[in-house]
Parts: structure tokens; C-alpha cells; sequence
């Protein structure tokens, strides 16, 4: 075998336990949340049979921000209150520096609306709502050491009893 083949071959065994790993650990990921959801837990140690501590779980809970929900209403009321922040083209738009200056402005108020400057007036801006970018979720952040003593739990078969994807003679498992 030449080193050409030597490297398609590892290539795609390479890509076949990549994608193997990456459906098993979306599959995880999501009961992992869901565990996380019912029991209320924002943060769960990772820890090998032998109690070493290998990585942290942490939920995440991203911040709502403010976000043009229908278009028109917002392009009309920015065309009544700030006219001067509407370009028309072949499409009439908010200017992209207003509309995130707006936007801005309301989320860090936690509301989708303005306060005028000149008149102190709060006015509801329609077609905005706050709202998550994001579902929650969660991240995976090893300790120092923690790769490495995974690995070699890993090769020393200490992990047999995960359901971790192999690779089989029919491809993954």
C-alpha cells in the first residue's frame, strides 16, 4: 500500500467513526439536557469508574435579546418616528445601524420598547419582541489532565460500559 492509500484508507476510517461518535454524542447531548431540564441540575461532574474527575457540565441559559419579529410593523413605525433612518432601494429598509441601535436599546431594557429622547414619551415598537437567540443548553469543559486520563481510560477499557459507537465489520454500530 502506497502512502496515498495508507492516508484514503485512514481518511475514511477516520470519517466513518467521526460521524459515528457525532450521532452518538448529539443523541447524549440531548438526553444529557433533558436530564439537566428535569432535575434542575446547572452543573454535573464528569468522573471516571475510578472517581477520578475528568470534565464539568454546565448549563447554559442564553440572555433574551430584542429581535425584529415582522418586519413591516417595525419598518412602519420607525418610518413615523425616525424617518430619517429609512432608506428605500428597490426594497424600503430600516438602516442596519438603527435597527441595531434599537435593538440594542431594548434588549438592554428587557422590553420592545423606546423611550424618545427629546419628549421622554415610551412608545411599544411593533413587530419586535424579546426573546431567546437560543434553546438553553450546556457545555463540556475538561479539567486539566481530563483528555488525557479519558484516553486512557479509553484504551485500558475502562469505558466498555458506555455505549460508545465502535467501528464493526458493517460500519459503525
Amino acid at each position: 500500500m502506497n502512502d496515498m492509500q495508507q492516508l484514503a484508507l485512514e481518511e475514511a476510517a477516520l470519517k466513518t467513526l467521526a460521524d459515528a461518535v457525532t450521532d452518538r454524542l448529539k443523541a447524549v447531548r440531548a438526553s444529557m439536557q433533558e436530564a439537566m431540564d428535569t432535575t434542575g441540575a446547572s452543573r454535573v461532574d464528569a468522573t471516571l469508574p475510578d472517581g477520578t474527575k475528568v470534565a464539568t457540565i454546565s448549563s447554559t441559559s442564553p440572555k433574551p435579546t430584542a429581535q425584529v419579529t415582522d418586519p413591516d410593523l417595525f419598518l412602519k413605525w420607525v418610518r413615523e418616528h425616525s424617518p430619517k433612518n429609512v432608506t428605500t432601494k428597490l426594497v424600503t429598509e430600516v438602516r442596519p445601524a438603527y435597527q441595531t441601535a434599537l435593538l440594542a436599546e431594548m434588549t438592554a431594557a428587557g422590553v420592545a420598547e423606546v423611550a424618545d429622547k427629546d419628549t421622554g414619551v415610551v412608545e411599544e415598537v411593533p413587530g419586535v419582541e424579546i426573546k431567546a437567540t437560543r434553546s438553553r443548553g450546556h457545555s463540556v469543559r475538561p479539567v486539566d489532565g481530563g483528555r488525557e486520563a479519558i484516553g486512557a481510560a479509553w484504551r485500558t477499557g475502562q469505558l466498555a460500559h458506555l455505549d460508545i459507537p465502535q467501528i464493526t465489520a458493517g460500519g459503525a454500530e
